[in-house]
């Protein structure tokens, strides 16, 4: 990339012809590739939905993506990175975050109106991003060819109408149809926002390449624009997955310990068990239920993980639908132990109170009443990274994580109960652990990311399982195969001729 210095960031945009097409990963891969060039590279996604987010140093929230693409880019966190993120509450509403912070819940027609404003903070973030560093990788969101999310588009080709950008179009061709994809994609586009499309690339290919490159020909032809690489499916590759859950699949080893987490409609933060998932001694399977008419029984098991939630009053009455409270109880009786991160430990206590219902329209309800406290729902979300001792069988652990909640919960003092504290931050106790020490819970999220954590969580919940996998360590091994995978099979020269020649 040329003008390393000196001049504001020259801006590359990726696109995709669905979601799922592969966008985040080729950020992260290009985020690499251009930070191993010494340049200094940003992430950005004007526009984000998700229910999983990462705390920054100064205390705001991004989604998981761009933490991960900043991890790739080798810079610190910056709410910049991902200045409008929405993170769903209902069928038709959710919780808008601006610059790290939440400002209120919109219904998705109120939000369409809100558009124009979200658009200036969104330039507002790129402009600051374009004054420190020399290259800004931009994903988008969905599909830009979404006829009905055209009007006030921020999240695509709105975006890099308004800062002038470059866009490379990437499909998934292990999903098929990848010619229709991005003729098709192309087509819907205004004659403008053709002319800035510079080229394709096809992700997750399998087979020999000589029987693709007819294809490749033809598209070239029928577009005019180059496909400038096509990826290999990378067998193996796990990496961070915003919302979609990456189930345990072809573990064939016996397994020492099974843990349950279970799955309602809400759940947030489920990157919170990927190292239970990588962990070799460790049957962790997530529990879906389709809904209250199917239900699906917790199976037997270890440990039951109630997760964080973006509504806790209403995955509250879908658990409860699904009967699990009599399995959760059955499961107690019989010995075993549960665990509530977030939402999951409000769950476990005696009320939610949701006054100003901040995050449906129940303002209260009773708990599962394993835990003596009361939570209530505030305005002002908690957004903290944290470093504590863990509490579990008469030993203390380190663990390093973040919280990120809108309630508050407290004691509730009775004269018969003798509580533990789970966590101590800072001398100030956090969490608890039942008088029978088979229940406990708390607002610590990544929890299992260290492995001493990890070991005596499990040593608590009825095995020793041994030393577990680094999730950083994996995150740094996908995101180097995704750049190399970049360097061998994308026209990298060509890319970066293209961006030149448009600034």
């Amino acid at each position: 990339m040329k003008d390393k210095g000196g001049k504001a960031a020259k801006t590359l945009m990726i696109q995709g012809t669905t979601s799922d097409a592969g966008k985040t990963t080729l950020v992260a891969g290009l985020c690499r590739f251009f930070a191993k060039q010494t340049f200094k590279v940003a992430p950005f996604k004007p526009q984000n939905m998700a229910l999983n987010s990462a705390v920054t140093s100064c205390g705001g929230e991004i989604g998981r993506a761009q933490a991960l693409q900043a991890k790739a880019a080798n810079v610190a966190l910056d709410v910049d990175f991902n200045p409008i993120l929405l993170k769903p509450n209902s069928d038709t509403g959710a919780q808008v975050i601006i610059h790290g912070k939440a400002i209120s819940a919109m219904e998705a027609a109120q939000y369409q109106d809100y558009k124009k404003t979200a658009m200036y903070a969104v330039l507002e973030s790129h402009q600051r991003l374009s004054k420190q560093y020399q290259l800004i990788v931009v994903e988008g969101a969905g599909s830009p060819a979404e006829i009905n999310l055209r009007e006030g588009d921020i999240a695509n080709m709105g975006f890099a109408e308004a800062v002038n950008c470059p866009v490379i179009i990437v499909a998934d061709i292990d999903k098929g149809g990848v010619f229709a994809q991005l003729v098709g994609t192309l087509m819907l586009l205004s004659q403008s926002e053709q002319q800035r499309v510079v080229g394709f690339v096809i992700n997750r290919f399998r087979g020999d390449i000589a029987l693709l490159e007819s294809g490749l020909t033809w598209l070239e032809q029928r577009t005019n624009k180059p496909v400038l690489g096509v990826l290999p499916y990378l067998h193996g590759l796990d990496i961070s997955s915003e919302d979609a859950l990456v189930t345990q699949q072809g573990k064939t080893a016996a397994h020492k310990i099974r843990v349950v987490v279970l799955v309602y409609p809400h759940m947030s933060n489920h990157t919170d068990f990927d190292a239970l998932r990588h962990h070799h001694n460790i049957d962790c399977q997530f529990l879906f239920a389709k809904s209250p008419q199917i239900k699906a029984a917790i199976p037997a098991c270890d440990l039951i993980i109630l997760p964080g939630s973006k509504n806790v009053i209403a995955d509250l009455q879908f658990l409860r639908a699904q009967d699990w409270p009599q399995d959760i109880a059955k499961h107690l009786r019989y010995g075993g132990k549960i665990l509530g991160i977030c939402g999951g430990y409000q769950m476990l206590g005696k009320h939610i109170f949701d006054p100003l219902l901040i995050e449906g329209q129940i303002s209260s309800c009773h708990g599962l009443d394993y835990l003596p406290i009361t939570s209530e729902l505030q305005a002002i979300k908690t957004l903290t990274n944290v470093q504590g001792q863990l509490h579990l069988k008469q030993k203390n652990v380190t663990v390093t994580g973040y919280e990120i909640h809108a309630g508050k919960s407290e004691l509730l003092i009775r004269s018969d109960i003798v509580t533990k504290p789970l966590i101590t931050i800072d001398t100030e106790e956090h969490g608890l652990v039942s008088e029978d020490d088979q229940v406990a819970g708390c607002y610590f999220h990544g929890l299992f990311d260290c492995p001493e954590a990890l070991q005596l969580v499990m040593s608590w919940a009825g095995e020793n399982v041994g030393q577990g996998v680094s999730i950083d360590e994996l995150e740094n091994i996908a995101i180097n195969r995704i750049s190399d995978a970049c360097e061998q099979y994308l026209d990298m020269d060509k890319i970066e001729a293209l961006v030149n020649a448009w600034y």
